[in-house]
């Protein structure tokens, strides 16, 4: 049987998380995010790979490598949620479950974050509970990937 392997793709800035806006993004960093979704993923006999980066174009390849090797992804595009296309047909090509993730509630925001290109292509959508919308979003893709069995 092959082991179910679940990607985490985080956009640009958050690698700051702790440091940057704490007052939205609150102060848990991304290496702890990263800590806790490996050991939730352990307990249900999951791989979780986390990837950050600030490029574009990194993203689409990350999201290319995952066609055929993950059994789900979990995305938070960041700033790129509201312009990438790219980001979106990348997502598109995938048969496996998606969610994308928010730390913040990206419909109470300014209104140019009110729209999310990578909607469309997500299985579901989690925003505004901080941190532990992740875990959410990892029991969520688990449980999408158990009920494709």
């Amino acid at each position: 049987m092959k082991p179910m392997v679940i990607d985490v793709i985080h956009g640009p800035n958050l690698n700051m998380l702790g440091r940057r806006e704490p007052e939205i993004y609150g102060t848990t960093t991304l290496a702890d995010i990263d800590r806790e979704l490996e050991a939730l993923g352990t307990t249900h006999g999951a791989d979780v790979e986390s990837f950050q980066s600030n490029s574009e174009g990194e993203i689409v390849d990350r999201i290319q490598e995952a066609y055929g090797r993950v059994s789900g992804l979990i995305i938070n595009p960041a700033a790129y949620t509201h312009t990438s296309v790219a980001i979106r047909d990348a997502l598109a090509m995938l048969s496996c479950p998606i969610v994308e993730i928010h730390l913040s509630n990206i419909h109470k925001r300014e209104p140019f974050r009110h729209h999310s290109h990578v909607s469309g292509v997500a299985d579901g959508i989690i925003a505004g509970f901080g941190a532990r919308g992740y875990r959410m979003a990892l029991e969520a893709v688990l449980d999408m990937i158990r009920e494709q069995k």
